[in-house]
């Protein structure tokens, strides 16, 4: 693999930096880097595409930054089978677990196309109003519903066409395994094994202190209708796109027919990465 794709966390100069240092060492062996349009200038020697092309020019997509800038490039990616090799030069990574120290090893594995991948499932979420489709879209670690303003929303939610509750809280969240470490962890939801095949439902602070987060296997659909007398409500993707929802309008959420496929460094397993984020063995 030769052609090598970069997204790179816009805020943070040394990102900028190492990516310059990882597209001269690309280059030097033969291989060309592609930036995305968004980061004109950021680094050298790059060619510069524009976002919506990158992922039909390159072989691997390498990401220098967060969690954010991750689901970023899974959305760049937009389904097509484009590794990625997410480098930690953010502040929490759980998505971004290789630092800047194991990238060039990982980086030799992936120019001699001697590389594992690891599949993570993906959520393909639809937008319903009055039984027509008006938007759709894949996300890698959640959906969340709620609202824009302290007040309770009221969530009428079906799993698998099955009426399970109207939650009265804060918001709902339906995420993957992957997002189990994102916003679903802070409102007290499981830690799934990201490849595991399932969907977790989790309710933001709610009224009912018995309405807990549920898994379900991926099989299963969750429909979240807006109730009635409901105003001011927001469907949010991955924490980074911002969709406004009306009374009425049903959130329809599945498995994603497509993956995201993370490049795998085998000298550090997912528990490795717990320890490491969640400082368990803080004394």
């Amino acid at each position: 693999m030769k052609k090598i794709g970069m997204v790179i966390k816009p805020t943070n100069p040394e990102a900028a930096r190492f990516g310059s240092e990882v597209a001269t060492w690309v280059e030097a062996r033969g291989g060309k880097v592609y930036l995305d349009r968004t980061f004109t200038g950021m680094i050298s020697p790059a060619v510069e595409v524009d976002p919506e092309d990158i992922a039909d020019e390159v072989d691997v997509m390498v990401v220098l930054g967060g969690d954010g800038t991750m689901l970023y490039a899974a959305r760049l990616i937009s389904g097509r089978n484009v590794p990625i090799l997410g480098v930690n030069m953010g502040g929490l990574g759980f998505l971004t677990a290789i630092t800047t120290e194991e990238a060039y090893g990982l980086l030799e594995r992936v120019l001699a196309d001697d590389f594992k991948v690891e599949e993570r499932m993906m959520l393909f979420v639809d937008i319903r109003r009055d039984g027509e489709s008006l938007s759709s879209y894949r996300v890698l670690n959640d959906a969340v519903i709620k609202g824009t303003t302290a007040r309770l929303v009221k969530l009428e939610t079906s799993i698998n066409r099955e009426y399970v509750t109207t939650y009265r809280s804060d918001g709902l969240i339906i995420a993957s395994p992957t997002g189990s470490t994102a916003y679903s962890l802070s409102a007290q939801g499981p830690i799934l094994y990201p490849t595991i095949h399932s969907i977790i439902v989790a309710p933001i602070c709610p009224f009912n202190l018995t309405n807990r987060p549920v898994v379900i296997p991926d099989w299963m659909t969750v429909d979240v209708t807006v109730c009635y007398d409901q105003s001011n409500i927001q469907l949010i993707l991955d924490g980074q796109v911002d969709v406004p929802v009306e009374c009425g309008d049903t959130i329809h959420v599945r498995r994603a027919s497509t993956s995201v496929y993370l490049v795998r460094y085998e000298g550090k397993s997912y528990f490795d990465i717990l320890r490491e984020r969640l400082m368990w063995e803080v004394k």
